[in-house]
C-alpha cells in the first residue's frame, strides 16, 4: 500500500515520504495512530506543495543568514566585566552575556548558536563562532575589559 507518512516513523521513514509499506501495516498501525495518509492523487498534490514552501522557506532562512553573519562578522564586542588584580574574571563570560551584548547592538542571537570551546576566565581578546544556519558560520571577536 502507498502511503505519505505524517511523522517521522522509525524504520520506514521521515515526515512528508511516500512510501511503499504492508497492508496490514498500514491500516493497524500507522492509519489508525495517524502517522500517515492513503496517497491519493489530492494528497500527493498537497505533499508536493508543502515540500516546495518548505524549500521555499528554507531558501529564505539561508538568505537572511547570510545577511546576519556580514552584519556579525563586522561588529567587536566589548563586554566590561568584574575582574580581580590578575586579570581574572570573577565567575565566567558565558553565551548568555554574548547573547545579551548582541541584543544591545540590535542584533538577535540564540545563545545555544553561540560556539564557546571553553569558558571565558580571563580578560582579554577571544575568537568566537556564531552557527546560523547548517553550513554557515559567522565569526567575531570579542574583548573581555575589566571594570
Amino acid at each position: 500500500m502507498k502511503i505519505i507518512l505524517l511523522a517521522d516513523v522509525k524504520g520506514t521513514g521521515k515526515k512528508g515520504d511516500i512510501v511503499e509499506v504492508a497492508d496490514g501495516y498500514a491500516k493497524n498501525f500507522l492509519l489508525k495512530n495517524k502517522l500517515a495518509q492513503f496517497a491519493s492523487k489530492d494528497a500527493l498534490t498537497q505533499n508536493l506543495s508543502q515540500k516546495k514552501s518548505v524549500a521555499f522557506h528554507k531558501q529564505q532562512e539561508k538568505k537572511e543568514a547570510i545577511k546576519l553573519k556580514e552584519t556579525i562578522e563586522k561588529i567587536f564586542l566589548r563586554i566590561p566585566v568584574k575582574c580581580g588584580e590578575n586579570g581574572k574574571l570573577f565567575g565566567a563570560v558565558t553565551s548568555k552575556e554574548i547573547a545579551e551584548a548582541f541584543e544591545k547592538q540590535g542584533i538577535s542571537i540564540d545563545k545555544r548558536k553561540i560556539v564557546l570551546n571553553d569558558y571565558i576566565k580571563n580578560s582579554g581578546i577571544y575568537n568566537l563562532e556564531v552557527k546560523l544556519f547548517p553550513e554557515i558560520i559567522a565569526k567575531f571577536k570579542v574583548e573581555i575589559i575589566p571594570e
